[in-house]
């Protein structure tokens, strides 16, 4: 039933050869992605991200022009409102609207805001107040 010790060898030294061939293989693979700037996922992945969104706000800018008109800005030396209205808001308000990348859903959130200011009656936006208001 055991087997001749040199069988024993030769069957884990085959088995050894076909694992260093392997690992062997790995370690070429991973060398080739990190010498090849094509192969940078992080940068493949943030550029995939960047084409999604610009397409989807192409697309809604086609479908739906009439809500993607450009951020207006506030009067001079009357202070910042939301975009399109007059309803007051602090500069941090109008700092997080900038950041919201889809046009369409920056006059969304723009008008949810505004809608609840007029219904309960505020006159300055806050931070705290557009969290809770955009909040759909």
């Amino acid at each position: 039933m055991d087997e001749p010790i040199d069988e024993r060898v030769a069957r884990l030294e085959d088995r050894m050869e076909r694992l260093e061939a392997l690992l062997k293989g790995v370690v070429d693979n991973l060398h080739q992605r990190s010498v090849d700037p094509q192969l940078d996922f992080d940068a493949m992945s943030a550029s995939i991200q960047q084409w999604v969104t610009d397409y989807v706000s192409l697309r809604l800018q086609q479908l739906v022009p009439e809500t993607c008109e450009p951020m207006l800005a506030a009067e001079p030396g009357e202070g910042p409102c939301l975009p399109g209205t007059n309803i007051r808001c602090t500069e941090e308000v109008v700092h997080r609207l900038g950041r919201i990348p889809i046009p369409f859903v920056r006059q969304m959130v723009t008008q949810r805001v505004a809608e609840t200011a007029r219904a309960q009656g505020v006159l300055m936006v806050d931070v705290l107040f557009f969290e809770r208001a955009a909040t759909f």
